[in-house]
């Protein structure tokens, strides 16, 4: 189509693939040549084709005890609840956290045990455990603290625990830095600690829980725990952990694409109480997929960390009460509606003082005072895909100075190794995370300090990657072509995320026959080919923001390039398709027009 510069400023490229590699999975397959392509270019081997289509957890679960200190925190677990001492579970207070703690909740419970739940609040606690926080549950006669998510930095609680006798194991997937001890702990298990050989640092911390609770069952085997009872099933936990694994954008790979694929299959018919009830709350119907993991559900289970009460997320998760679940649902939806008002605000008000600025500068640090410290990871997300760079969102105490940033990243830039090397070059208070997101602490005057850091050590890169910013396209498709069976045969694929992309398609030359306006910048529009013998329904989330909403409303005639990945509607019975616009290009005749 030659788009070398669309709307939102992208080339379209096609994405790289080896046709003789295409042909090769049709014939063995004997799949659609779109599938096909589709194999080639995730650079799956011609021999795991099989596999990678119908993934199954016993083909990828990973071996517990590849794991650092695996085996030994499922024996100091099973040791206290022996002894009748009190477990609590510290967990952080998004979507991961939530899921992590449920997970372990619900284990418990189904061999008869409880465990306590301390969710910290995000605004006036921050992010991990805190000194203060062990102080209270050990003043609670907890015993043994297992914190979730989060942990693995935190040298100096986890020292102080050491000192009043509070037992702590630590579950967590953030990055460790290599030249800095392993803070004290009973256990501390987390696949990107330096010295652990698992190969799995691609989980997210729900996954890392579901291998834990793999290894419990097999130590509670070995220890006739459950005799008389039954063994906790974990197959039926699979869309909790799934949930937590999509949420938390982990890369969709091996075991984490099976653990996906059987959490889905599992929420679909699930009889968890929270999902049903946050479904019903969302009007979300099965069958479920990524879609309605990370954009329906999961900022639902958010929205009590980020503007209302921090611990509603992971209560609702681990709840078996259909009323209780019912009550919170309808809790998280309404904090999610506020949450969306307030985020609307802090984006305005950072995208205005982006532009102020007048610069190219190759990171973004915008900071803001007063702005809600609960909603600017989600902005600083918003920001990253509108200028293509690494962005990351402060919110300034107006009292005290202090700030709470959120960043996220760009693919070929590991945020988090920058934040760490920040952290560590005294620019930053405190701060961490992984390639694609981070947190940190400042003060009001290291903003400045931090920004030139930012862009002194990771901005010739950040450049780079902006000035070749491009939308790779799958394949180009025709509005005839795109019907509910050729959707269903891509599902063979599935499901997408992280690593393994949804698959993008390109329609050359169509028309907008129909537009309508939504709030929140979004578009919903019908669309015709050159001949007007064919359309398709579509809609553009934030195109106001992606700088294509006015051309989409003009339905003056114009000649468009469409890019954009194609849904199943199912909604109410519907067998339909829209497209999910997510680039708009001129078509060349147009320009030549205007020109």
């Amino acid at each position: 189509m030659g788009v070398t510069q669309s709307l939102s400023g992208k080339a379209w490229q096609v994405r790289p693939h080896d046709p003789a590699l295409a042909r090769q999975f049709c014939q063995q397959l004997d799949v659609p040549e779109a599938l096909g392509q589709i194999l080639a270019s995730r650079d799956i081997p011609l021999e795991d084709g099989a596999r990678f289509l119908h993934p199954k957890l016993r083909d990828y679960f990973p071996d517990p005890s590849s794991f650092k200190d695996m085996d030994k925190a499922a024996g100091i677990i099973l040791d206290t609840l022996a002894d009748n001492k009190r477990i609590s579970i510290f967990a952080d207070y998004d979507v991961d956290g939530a899921t992590s703690s449920a997970l372990l909740q619900k284990w418990f419970r189904a061999i008869g045990a409880e465990a306590g739940l301390y969710v910290p609040d995000r605004i006036k606690e921050g992010y991990g455990p805190t000194i203060g926080a062990f102080e209270a549950l050990k003043a609670e006669g907890v015993d043994l603290v297992i914190t979730v998510d989060c942990g693995a930095v935190s040298a100096e609680p986890l020292a102080a625990a050491v000192r009043m006798g509070l037992g702590v194991i630590v579950l967590d997937h953030h990055l460790m830095p290599k030249d800095v001890p392993i803070p004290p702990a009973l256990a501390l298990v987390n696949p990107n600690r330096p010295d652990d050989t698992s190969g799995q640092g691609v989980l997210a911390a729900a996954g890392v829980v579901f291998v834990l609770l793999a290894a419990l069952n097999r130590e509670g085997r070995k220890r006739d725990l459950f005799e008389g009872i039954a063994e906790p099933d974990l197959i039926g936990l699979a869309d909790i952990a799934a949930l937590g694994t999509i949420c938390d954008v982990a890369s969709l790979t091996g075991f984490n694409r099976a653990l996906v694929a059987q959490g889905l299959k599992v929420m679909s018919r699930t009889r968890h109480a929270g999902i049903l009830a946050l479904a019903d709350v969302a009007n979300a119907e099965p069958p479920f997929g990524t879609y309605h993991a990370g954009f329906v559900l999961g900022p639902r289970i958010n929205a009590g960390g980020r503007v209302g009460q921090a611990d509603l997320g992971a209560r609702l998760l681990a709840s078996d009460d259909p009323a209780e679940c019912t009550s919170l649902a309808a809790s998280l939806d309404r904090f999610n509606a506020e949450r969306r008002e307030i985020e609307q605000g802090v984006q305005e008000a950072a995208i205005a003082a982006i532009e102020a600025r007048s610069n190219d500068d190759p990171v973004i640090v915008i900071a803001g005072k007063g702005w809600h410290p609960g909603v600017i990871g989600i902005v600083s997300g918003r920001i990253k895909e509108r200028y293509g760079v690494p962005s990351i969102v402060i919110a300034l105490d107006p009292q005290t100075g202090e700030g709470k940033g959120s960043g996220r990243s760009i693919s070929g830039i590991n945020l988090g190794d920058a934040i760490g090397a920040a952290v560590r070059a005294g620019v930053i208070e405190k701060g961490g995370g992984h390639a694609m997101a981070c947190g940190l602490s400042l003060q009001a005057d290291q903003v400045e300090g931090f920004r030139a850091f930012l862009i002194e050590t990771i901005g010739d890169d950040a450049r780079r990657l902006a000035a070749g910013r491009s939308l790779k396209i799958d394949a180009l498709m025709s509005a005839r072509g795109a019907d509910r069976a050729f959707v269903d045969e891509l599902q063979q694929a599935g499901p997408f995320g992280m690593g393994n992309p949804e698959p993008r398609f390109a329609f050359g030359n169509m028309r907008v026959r129909w537009a309508q306006a939504l709030k929140g910048g979004h578009v919903r529009c019908t669309l015709e080919d050159a001949s007007g013998s064919c359309a398709i329904n579509a809609i553009a989330f934030r195109a106001e923001d992606n700088g294509f909403a006015e051309v989409l409303l003009a339905q003056d005639g114009q000649m468009l390039h469409i890019a954009g990945k194609l849904k199943a509607d199912n909604y109410r019975g519907r067998n339909s398709v829209d497209l999910r616009i997510e680039d708009v290009a001129l078509s060349e005749a147009d320009i030549a027009a205007d020109e």
